[in-house]
């Protein structure tokens, strides 16, 4: 459109249908729209649609813009990813499956539309055009790029590794006629999935929808732990349970449970309004990284935050039901040192926890009670205790005990 005479009665008919299109779009999902103009690219969002109509009269529209796939058209609609008839005009339901099984290629096809730029566009058409293509001349039931989605899906599945994968497409290849189009190796299948690769470019402009953005270099999830804890007073036996260490606890003078340490005594002894009430949770923090791609050289870090409730009963401390994730962080990266930024909100819930100002009811009692928290203990490996606590473990005083009398030689070589 952008060839045409902005000013034309042909070009001011075609913009009032597509005001239209981005009205419905606005109604059904979001109150800005993107403007489409030749000086904002899509990159500036408005709520009143009539300033996006007089950019696109005195701008014109930006080039290759044809398909309006952020004002409620779809790319996938202007291709035949649902098949009507099979390659060979027979009348069948290549996307049928009598199987039950969903490969989700449209929902992939519709984020690939979503992030591309211009300078992609070319790749983009090169994945409409494997989701058309059969894997094989005469193949109803897969086209390439459901074929390898599918075949994808399985390997990570079923934990196989890379080179597992290529040795089981290269047999599928060898059994497949030989015209067939599945690829031979995990990289080129890769390639078939996301051919812009995985390398994100850095926007010069940002705006608020973040998919324009591009992915985040780091993510965190937290899960809100007070909730959680409401859930468990509001169980009449794990209300109990949490009282199990002020009155079920045997006291024989020996270190059988964390109650019976003297950190316990001390806390009772400094904090008495916190100690005389003993609903009042202590929590052990643990936090370790891992790769959850069981692949050593996938550049990615998960660090998983657990917090474990010392109220309870020793045999039921550590099991996996009463273990709360409170932090997840992913990134490429470990956090180091940083780590203290994610920590921030649940260092608020712990800060508001500590204040006689969350209300409870216990099901057990049958009576609400204001809730008071706090961190007991931390359980981690040296290197994850050097970033939960600021101290450096590395070098002559790596000891966090005994610090500058620090008993330490170096090993040549």
């Amino acid at each position: 459109m952008d060839v045409w005479d902005t000013s034309s009665h042909e070009y001011l008919t075609e913009l009032s249908e597509f005001m239209k299109v981005a009205d419905a779009d606005q109604v059904k999902k979001q109150k800005k729209v993107s403007c489409p103009c030749k000086k904002y690219q899509n990159f500036k969002t408005y709520e009143d649609l009539r300033t996006i109509s007089q950019h696109l009269i005195v701008n014109g529209f930006v080039d290759e813009y044809i398909c309006w796939s952020w004002h409620g058209e779809l790319l996938v609609d202007n291709h035949n990813v649902r098949y009507e008839g099979n390659v060979d005009g027979t009348n069948a339901n290549m996307d049928s499956r009598d199987d039950g099984y969903h490969d989700n290629l449209e929902d992939m096809l519709h984020d690939l539309e979503h992030n591309i730029d211009k300078n992609d566009f070319d790749k983009l058409q090169q994945s409409f055009t494997d989701s058309e293509k059969p894997l094989y001349a005469g193949c109803t039931k897969f086209t390439k790029l459901s074929a390898v989605l599918r075949l994808v899906n399985l390997k990570a599945n079923n934990n196989w590794s890379d080179k597992s994968f290529t040795s089981l497409l290269e047999l599928l290849h060898d059994m497949l006629p030989e015209d067939n189009e599945l690829p031979v190796s995990y990289y080129q299948a890769k390639k078939v999935m996301c051919p812009k690769g995985y390398k994100q470019k850095k926007q010069t402009e940002l705006d608020s929808d973040v998919t324009k953005n591009g992915p985040p270099a780091k993510l965190l999830w937290y899960f809100p732990i007070i909730p959680r804890l409401k859930r468990l007073f509001g169980s009449a036996k794990d209300a109990k349970l949490l009282r199990w260490h002020a009155e079920e606890r045997k006291k024989y003078g020996k270190l059988r449970h964390v109650a019976d340490s003297s950190q316990w005594r001390n806390i009772d002894n400094v904090y008495t309004e916190f100690g005389q009430e003993v609903r009042n949770i202590r929590l052990g923090l643990s936090s370790d990284g891992i790769n959850p791609f069981i692949n050593m050289s996938s550049s990615h870090s998960t660090w998983p935050v657990l917090l474990c409730v010392y109220n309870l009963p020793p045999w039921l401390c550590m099991k996996r039901k009463y273990i709360m994730m409170s932090l997840l962080i992913q990134g490429p990266k470990q956090p180091g040192n940083d780590i203290d930024v994610y920590f921030a909100p649940l260092i608020d819930d712990l800060q508001t926890l500590w204040n006689p100002d969350v209300a409870v009811y216990d099901a057990y009692k049958k009576e609400t009670f204001n809730l008071r928290s706090m961190i007991f203990c931390s359980i981690s490996n040296f290197p994850a205790y050097g970033n939960l606590s600021g101290y450096s473990t590395k070098g002559a005083k790596a000891c966090p005990l005994c610090e500058d009398d620090t008993s330490s030689r170096w090993l040549k070589k």
